[in-house]
């Protein structure tokens, strides 16, 4: 659920906390940033329990961050004691299977960093999981994820093998993959100890994590496909090309609230690429005009406190989708509910940008852009209303 031009390919990148930044910084030049957190006043109606906020640094797996942060509050809701589950782990695993699907391809797939909220779950229920402590993926003394060269190495191996200049692939061509890997993420060590006592990632996921990938969907909403049935979601990432429930536009809001109520969390797919996203801010919500219909001085004023906002139809969600104005770029994790001065309901979303933020890495995202930008989600079945459960065949 990322993007970046490179040589003509596209590969992950929107999710980079610096693309984040130097959107805030542009929009600065305009406005004074640093009002906001004094003009919105947000009151907590629920915050579930999670853990603390990480950072992913220069690397493109928001998705791995978000939907592992996601599992380790699922560990929270289950009454385990929660672990800070190795994000750099879950994405290496992908990086080998992505390579697989690549070569299948002939290189007509994409390549990068991008992945989407169920790769967490399928290498979970595939390769298992390992505790941050046992596998950082961080080498050399990094103290950050930087893994833009790291890319361009393995893209370039993968499109020389795309090319067969022997006739035939050589199989050796994984130990090669994996030994770039290796060098920048360091070896997968296959046993690792980890409070007294030894583990694998395959039982160290069933013993210590414990949940069932079974019992995880996914879902997105396009006006094209039948409602309440699986449908392809249409993202660059989605390269394992696994399929969505298709829901109706509305029942995205319903869903995420009835889950924040029932005490689960929820995986979120989205775009952050608007001006009315900002991290600095904290805030994300809708405007009733599109920036660039502003004056200066609805610009000036756009983070004075709480706007009206654009009533979401979801043929302007679906209008967005196919315009690329809502494109698949970054993964968050909504662990609550809040609302404004004004009684607008908002989720807290946990991001992976580090805390340098108005509210130490979480923003206040309205309901208006969760029903426009969202791409996808991902849930605990028991998160959906029991009714809507029944329409989609959830048992």
């Amino acid at each position: 659920m990322i993007k970046l031009l490179l040589k003509g390919s596209v590969l992950a990148l929107t999710c980079f906390a610096f693309s984040a930044q130097a959107q805030d910084d542009l929009v600065k030049k305009t406005y004074n940033a640093n009002d906001s957190a004094h003009k919105f006043k947000f009151t907590t109606v629920l915050n579930l329990e999670t853990t603390p906020v990480k950072n992913q640094g220069s690397s493109g797996t928001c998705w791995s961050y978000a939907t592992n942060s996601f599992l380790e509050s699922e560990m929270v809701r289950m009454g385990k004691q929660p672990v800070e589950i190795a994000q750099i782990y879950t994405a290496r695993c992908v990086y080998q299977d992505k390579a697989e699907n690549y070569l299948r391809m002939g290189g007509n797939a994409g390549w990068g960093d991008g992945g989407e909220c169920h790769d967490v779950i399928n290498m979970f229920a595939k390769y298992g999981a390992m505790p941050q402590t046992a596998y950082t993926g961080l080498t050399n003394g990094a103290k950050k994820n930087q893994f833009a060269e790291m890319q361009a190495i393995l893209k370039g191996m993968l499109d020389a093998l795309v090319k067969n200049p022997n006739g035939k692939i050589n199989p050796g061509w994984r130990t090669a993959f994996n030994a770039v890997l290796d060098a920048y993420l360091g070896p997968v060590p296959q046993t690792f100890t980890w409070n007294n006592k030894t583990y694998t990632p395959r039982t160290f996921a069933d013993q210590v994590v414990g949940i069932n990938p079974a019992d995880y969907v996914e879902l997105t909403s396009y006006t094209f496909a039948p409602y309440y049935q699986k449908t392809m979601l249409w993202a660059p990432d989605n390269w394992s090309y696994d399929m969505a429930y298709n829901v109706q536009m509305q029942d995205i809001t319903t869903i995420i609230d009835n889950a924040l109520k029932n005490g689960y969390t929820v995986s979120w797919a989205t775009d952050v690429s608007e001006k009315y996203f900002s991290w600095k801010n904290g805030v994300a919500f809708v405007p009733e005009k599109e920036y660039e219909d502003m004056s200066e001085d609805e610009i000036k004023t756009m983070w004075n406190g709480p706007q009206k906002e654009r009533l979401i139809t979801p043929e302007m969600r679906q209008a967005a989708l196919d315009n690329f104005s809502t494109t698949d770029d970054h993964g968050m994790h909504i662990v609550g509910l809040a609302k404004d001065q004004n009684g607008s309901e908002y989720y807290i979303v946990k991001n992976s940008w580090g805390t340098k933020n108005d509210y130490k890495g979480y923003l206040y995202v309205s309901k208006p852009y969760v029903q426009l930008k969202t791409t996808g989600f991902l849930l605990n079945k028991g998160g959906i209303p029991a009714a809507l459960r029944k329409k989609m065949n959830i048992s």
